[in-house]
Order: C-alpha cells, then sequence, then structure tokens
C-alpha cells in the first residue's frame, strides 16, 4: 500500500516538468531522438532515487540536475567511441538550420538559430539562468559548476548572442543609443 502513494506524490511534483525538461534537452543536445532518451533517462533516475528527495523542495532544480548528469554522461560517451572535438562540433553544427538573408524582424526561427550557434557551455547556462528563469545557485547547482562560473558564462553567452543576432538586423533598423532607429 505504500508503494501507491510515492507513485501519486513522484506524478504530481515531476511529471509536471516533463515539457520543459525536454525542450531543454533538445536544445541543448539538437535531436529529439536524443532528447526524449535522456529525458526518460531522467526520469528514471530520478525514480530510483525519489527516496533521497526532499518534499518542499525545488523539484525542477532537481530534475535538470539530473538531466545535464545524463547529458554530459551522454557527450562522455561521443568521445569515448573515438570521436574528436572537431568531429563532435562538426556533428553538432549539422543540426543548425541555415536561415536566408536577413530578415527585416527577428523571429523565433532565428533566435533559435542563434542560440544553436552558442557552445554548449554557454548554452546551457543561459537556458537555465534566461529561458528556465533558475537562479544562479540553482544553475550552479543543475550543472555542478561554480556561482561565478554561472555568471560569467552567462555574461558571456548574452554577448555571444547579441552578436550573432546582431547579423540579422538590417543596418537601416540598427539603433542610436537613444533607443531610436
Amino acid at each position: 500500500m505504500e508503494k501507491q502513494p510515492r507513485i501519486d506524490e513522484f506524478e504530481s511534483v515531476a511529471l509536471p516538468h516533463l515539457d520543459g525538461l525536454y525542450r531543454t534537452a533538445s536544445r541543448v543536445l539538437g535531436s529529439s531522438v536524443e532528447a526524449e532518451d535522456a529525458v526518460q533517462e531522467t526520469y528514471l533516475q530520478a525514480w530510483r532515487s525519489f527516496d533521497r528527495f526532499e518534499k518542499d523542495t525545488n523539484c525542477k532544480a532537481w530534475l535538470y540536475k539530473i538531466l545535464f548528469h545524463v547529458i554530459h554522461h551522454h557527450r562522455r560517451k561521443w568521445f569515448k567511441f573515438g570521436l574528436s572535438a572537431s568531429d563532435y562540433i562538426e556533428l553538432e553544427s549539422e543540426s543548425i538550420v541555415y536561415e536566408p538573408p536577413v530578415p527585416e524582424e527577428l523571429t523565433d526561427e532565428d533566435m533559435l538559430v542563434a542560440f544553436q550557434k552558442l557552445p554548449q557551455h554557454y548554452r546551457e547556462v543561459v537556458l537555465l539562468a534566461d529561458i528556465q528563469e533558475f537562479s544562479y545557485k540553482e544553475t550552479s547547482v543543475a550543472l555542478g559548476i561554480p556561482i561565478g562560473t554561472v555568471m560569467s558564462r552567462l555574461n558571456r553567452g548574452r554577448a555571444m548572442l547579441r552578436n550573432e543576432l546582431a547579423s540579422f538586423i538590417q543596418p537601416s533598423q540598427s539603433f542610436t543609443s537613444s533607443g531610436r532607429p
């Protein structure tokens, strides 16, 4: 009889984060199939260790920490099978969709393309801090890096993203320091 309430509790606190975990995994891994596998593995590991989860703590942050552990383990397997860093970067860059000449306005697709061009370690931090709205501390815990590194990567990642997005804006749309065209 004890098992059913645990299942209900797990479902009520963990399953609401399924879509966010999938979107994050998809952005980081660049593949919906690999994202599905990573999220499935995340939930499997979360279920196995749910007895250690402290009730009334941040389940979302806990799940993201597991997800990034799964993703990093997945990436280590790539290197184990003899792919060099440049091979891996080449494989990753093949998943970036080419955008035709600069549009008049930035679209969601433009944002996604620019975001995918960020190096993975910057993309992870920007994704958690800016998109998932994790605090620096939560981001630090989820990725297993110091808060100072989170702040540095977030600053650099945002700068890289701004530079990439600037290439989508036509010169006539650029703004002066007053914020007017």
